[in-house]
């Protein structure tokens, strides 16, 4: 054992201990311990992933594998067929009763972002509407006949309906809602109209059966060509199908997503199964 000077001594494993002096104490003699770096310690030491074996690890050798297909997931059960089949049938058929319900409320939504000042079209018996006309808000004036008029209401609404032709102008029909309570014999229809304007065959969802309601109701044919003027019915009261087609669309579209990502998780498990 080397010489240390006064006050030191050496430490198991390399490190030494000197003697000092503490200023705080008047230079009075102190144990400072000074700790040495233990000369088993490397002092550089080598990264651990460098002295990885880069061979394979699982069966075939000690490496780490991520190449191939992990064998517990190979070794989980597929998933059933059958149930997987039937979610994606109920998928597909929403997203396509969405999507019909979206364009069956296409025109209503279009009418309700259109100008909200009515345009002036006339006398309703000498009216002659043209594409330019259609699905558009107008005001007009008339007298409505009541040969094939009809009376009818909706499901949730208290309010009752009639609809009739223009008279002297049988190619024109005419909506008008009478408020609940006031419909009966003596209730006299307007003569004066503002609302929607737009071909009987395009009219929506809403009046998709009224042509057969009049055949059935009075026995009159309503024409292919002919027209319907939706009393009340202005662009800002239907901005509910502006709400409900956003609504539709996101649902058809949040089931095809749903479709996709189920067809997806199948093709990977196919091309795993076929990669082992």
């Amino acid at each position: 054992m080397g010489a240390h000077p006064e006050g030191s001594r050496e430490l198991p494993g390399g490190g030494k201990v000197e003697a000092g002096e503490d200023p705080r104490d008047g230079g009075a003699p102190r144990a400072a311990l000074r700790l040495y770096t233990r000369r088993s310690v490397p002092t550089d030491p080598t990264s651990t992933l460098e002295t990885m074996t880069p061979g394979p690890r699982g069966p075939g050798g000690d490496g780490l594998d991520v190449s191939g297909p992990d064998p517990e997931l190979l070794a989980l059960p597929s998933p059933p067929k059958q149930e997987r089949t039937v979610t994606v049938a109920l998928m597909a058929a929403t997203a396509i009763a969405a999507l019909w319900m979206a364009v069956a409320l296409l025109g209503e939504a279009r009418y309700a972002l259109s100008p909200g000042q009515p345009t002036d079209v006339g006398e309703l018996a000498s009216l002659r509407p043209q594409a330019d006309l259609a699905n558009r808000y107008v005001r007009t004036v008339g007298l409505l006949g009541t040969r094939g008029a009809i009376r009818y209401g909706r499901a949730a609404e208290g309010d009752s309906f009639r609809l009739a032709p223009v008279a002297g102008n049988p190619g024109l029909w005419v909506e008008i809602r009478v408020p609940e309570g006031f419909e009966g014999p003596r209730f006299v229809p307007p003569s004066t109209f503002a609302g929607r304007l737009v071909p009987f065959k395009q009219a929506g969802i809403r009046h998709a059966r009224l042509a057969a309601e009049v055949e059935e109701q009075a026995g009159m044919a309503v024409t292919d060509d002919a027209w319907l003027l939706i009393d009340g019915s202005s662009p800002r009261a239907s901005r509910w199908a502006v709400a409900l087609v956003a609504l539709f669309l996101g649902f058809a579209g949040w089931n095809l997503f749903g479709i996709a990502r189920v067809l997806h998780r199948v093709r990977d498990a196919r091309d795993a199964r076929h990669g082992s």
